[in-house]
């Protein structure tokens, strides 16, 4: 029942406002009505949404198509997202950079009111959006930054990083980063590929950037 519970709290924080007529859409992946669904993808939607009724939004709709999968990534994003040791403002920061990376519009949309609502500085995810580092950046914020965006960018992190990560959220902060960082990166794939539409009447809240030279 917990897990049940926490899983369409996640449901619940992805959609947000997106419940009901305005909710989103995945243009590739059409919503499956319970009577389309077979067995297993009953079972798995039941898990996600808190019931066979409930409501199915962000990346679950797609996840359905592979319900084992589907079932395995959700279970993974309960853990990061309601078992992380890094603070709520923080984590909800380092999925905002998966965001940017990705240029995933509904992740950002989904996620930048939780990310306020954690207190995440405006002024912090209003820079990161345009694509810049943000300024005036708490200790801790520069160094989730920092640490996520070696990820992204290098695909690896400094001594000097690592250690600083390790020192101010231990073995298993680092671990949790790398952890939400990567789980998002699957989610963002997944909003990208199934092309989850912003709810009518909402612009796409990121510009897209020019791509880095190789």
């Amino acid at each position: 029942m917990t897990r049940l519970l926490l899983a369409a709290g996640l449901v619940a924080a992805l959609a947000g406002p997106l419940a009901g007529p305005a909710r989103a859409e995945d243009l590739r992946f059409p919503a499956l009505a319970p009577e389309q669904m077979t067995e297993a993808q009953t079972r798995v939607a039941a898990a996600i949404a808190g019931g066979p009724r409930g409501r199915i939004a962000g990346p679950f709709n797609a996840w359905l198509r592979s319900p084992d999968i589907g079932d395995r990534l959700q279970r993974v994003g309960e853990g990061v997202r309601f078992k992380s040791s890094i603070p709520r403002d923080l984590n909800e920061f380092a999925i905002l950079i998966v965001a940017r990376e990705w240029t995933a519009q509904y992740e950002w949309y989904a996620h930048h009111r939780l990310a306020m609502e954690a207190g995440l500085p405006a002024h912090v995810a209003a820079d990161l959006a345009q694509g810049r580092k943000p300024r005036r950046m708490s200790a801790d914020q520069a160094l989730v930054y920092e640490f996520c965006k070696q990820l992204h960018r290098d695909h690896q992190v400094t001594d000097a990083t690592f250690n600083a990560v390790k020192a101010r959220f231990g073995e298993q902060g680092v671990i949790d980063l790398i952890a939400v960082s990567g789980y998002y990166v699957v989610v963002s794939m997944t909003l990208n590929t199934a092309q989850t539409q912003l709810p009518a009447g909402v612009q796409p809240p990121l510009p897209v950037l020019r791509p880095r030279r190789s």
